[in-house]
């Protein structure tokens, strides 16, 4: 069984490998179901589009963005195809995953996209979208916030070792200002 940092480091490379302009070991170019990858790229207005990928707990996030068109955005099935879009991208992550570290990953989506679309001007727009899934091999305890103190008692040993107390607290032996006096 892989290790968590094996996990996340595999999943990492696998988003790192997607970059534009990627080419897999025969020279062919490395498609990740972006819409950049579809047409020539020299004659055809290039897409702008990409996605993220986070890792936190047992858990992963994934990111993705692009310009859209408000035609685009107003046809029926938008949301379908944002999602579909994503899909591909956790295949193909499942696919490098694969390659790279010789395992398998199961991701299983946990709840629905997060579809925002935004504008800066009634010509550019573009849509961002997280999805969020579950990663196999991590477990539901590195959920929990297990600290071993409560937070004020960091606070607390923070404040005693004088850095904020009033007193001035030690100052280093190298310090050779004069000590300000107390108005």
């Amino acid at each position: 069984m892989a290790t968590v940092y094996e996990i996340v480091q595999g999943l990492s490379q696998a988003a790192a490998n997607a970059y534009d302009g990627a080419l897999d070991e025969n020279g062919e170019p490395l498609l990740a179901g972006l819409k950049r990858e579809e047409g020539d790229p020299i004659l055809d207005r290039r897409v702008m589009d990409g996605f993220n990928v986070r890792v936190y707990g047992n858990m992963m996030c994934l990111s993705y963005h692009s310009e859209v068109k408000l035609r685009e955005v107003y046809a029926p099935g938008f949301e379908e195809d944002i999602e579909r879009q994503l899909a591909e991208i956790v295949k193909f992550l499942k696919k490098e995953y694969k390659k790279i570290t010789g395992n398998a990953i199961t991701l299983t989506k946990e709840c629905e996209a997060d579809i925002r679309v935004e504008n800066s001007t009634r010509v550019r727009s573009w849509v961002t979208a997280k999805m969020h899934y579950k990663v196999g091999g991590l477990n539901e305890e590195m959920n929990i916030d297990g600290g071993s103190k409560a937070p004020d008692e960091y606070w607390k040993s923070f404040l005693s070792q004088g850095g904020w107390n009033g007193k001035g607290g030690k100052r280093p032996q190298n310090d050779t200002r004069k000590k300000e006096k107390a108005k």
